[in-house]
């Protein structure tokens, strides 16, 4: 197994775990929210200009929310 496919196990456990834990979806953008902030630690702890880059990846993800927003699907 590749390391994306066991990084997919985790979040997919995860997003399991966060659905049965709070069913009402709207409670999860804290949980969204959480884990980014964390995300954002372990980049700019292990180099502070990883910061440009998650910042980058903030404005992807915006994007990404756009579309799924119009379209109705991920891409």
């Amino acid at each position: 197994m590749s390391k994306d496919d066991e990084l997919r196990d985790v979040l997919n456990g995860a997003a399991k775990d966060i659905s049965r834990a709070q069913s009402n979806p709207r409670t999860w953008l804290s949980w969204m929210v959480y884990l980014l902030a964390r995300l954002e630690e372990q980049a700019t702890n292990e180099n502070p200009a990883n910061k440009e880059a998650f910042l980058e990846m903030l404005s992807a993800l915006q994007d990404e929310i756009r579309n799924r927003t119009r379209t109705g699907g991920w891409h």
